[in-house]
């Protein structure tokens, strides 16, 4: 099974928890144990795997890619000014492979899922959502 979900972002460079609503896919596809694709359709956006309790993880994570690539120091920049999304982006990656268990992603304790934004803030940020298992 395979769905396209929309996500909302908010701020310029943020990074919003999706496992509820990939778990909601997975519950939709009735897959009990199998494998989730988790894919970011935009190049200045990613998805990664990372702490869901502390949310200063996330402002610390923004923060190193900040100062690992700096804005408006590249030559995309003369294009539309996002050459900096588009580098945090490739280096994150657009998408992650999760093991599901029970009917729903097989996550350690403090683990989620997250879109991450660079380029924002989006009305429809389209994350798809692939399936497969038994």
């Amino acid at each position: 099974m395979q769905e396209i979900v929309s996500v909302t972002t908010s701020k310029k460079e943020e990074m919003i928890d999706i496992t509820s609503l990939v778990n909601a896919v997975i519950s939709k596809s009735g897959v009990n144990k199998g494998l989730c694709l988790i894919y970011a359709m935009h190049s200045t956006a990613a998805v990664i795997i990372n702490e869901n309790a502390d949310p200063n993880i996330c402002l610390d994570i923004q923060d190193a890619m900040d100062k690992l690539i700096p804005q408006g120091a590249w030559r995309h920049d003369a294009l539309d000014g996002n050459a900096a999304a588009h580098i945090k982006a490739a280096i994150l990656g657009p998408c992650k492979m999760m093991p599901i268990k029970d009917g729903q992603l097989l996550l350690g304790t403090w683990q989620s899922p997250m879109l991450v934004e660079f380029d924002g803030p989006r009305k429809a940020r389209q994350v798809a959502v692939h399936i497969q298992g038994e």
